[in-house]
């Protein structure tokens, strides 16, 4: 019997042209119903790469991660944590998954549960006790999924502008989940 080979891991520099491109795709995916088709043609790996070339060579905070779930040596996906930047947040306590990104044609082959679980070590690693995610509205699925993993709505929602212009608000719904247990 032949298992796949999938694992999660701490990204380095040399992935960030692969995560890129996952994230090019994935966001056109994503918001191929809300944003006007010019707008998705401009959802390139080039618009991302430098960004994260740049992120994981040196991070803004000792505690932003990125994690990336690979299929061989193949980018499948990422999570990114760090504090969290809410306004009601304490940054010492709360920690963020503020992207858990999973290629489309391989979603529900479990690594989104790998990286919703690395994350979710990794933060409480950096010793925050509780966590955050804002995940879209409309993404009855991925929030379903989270939270049958133990996260919860915590009634927070705001709005974001991903033009830039006002011309599209994207609601979003806040779920949290406590990092420390009863042996924790």
């Amino acid at each position: 019997m032949t298992t796949a080979d999938t694992s999660v891991r701490v990204a380095w520099s040399a992935d960030a042209d692969a995560i890129a491109d996952l994230q090019a795709a994935a966001w056109r995916a994503r918001y191929a119903d809300v944003l006007p088709p010019e707008i998705l043609a401009q959802i390139v790996p080039e618009l991302f790469a430098a960004k994260w070339v740049a992120s994981l060579d040196k991070p803004g905070d000792a505690r932003n991660r990125v994690l990336v779930a690979l299929e061989h040596s193949t980018v499948r996906g990422f999570a990114v944590t760090s504090p969290s930047p809410d306004d009601d947040a304490d940054p010492i306590v709360d920690g963020e998954i503020s992207e858990l990104t999973v290629a489309p044609q391989h979603r529900r082959t479990g690594h989104g549960s790998r990286l919703l679980q690395a994350a979710a070590d990794t933060l409480r690693a950096d010793r925050f006790t509780r966590a955050t995610m804002w995940l879209d509205a409309r993404d009855d699925a991925l929030r379903a999924f989270v939270a049958s993993t133990g996260w919860e709505a915590d009634g927070a929602h705001r709005e974001v502008d991903p033009v830039g212009d006002g011309s599209v608000r994207l609601k979003q719904v806040r779920l949290h989940t406590t990092l420390v247990g009863d042996d924790g």
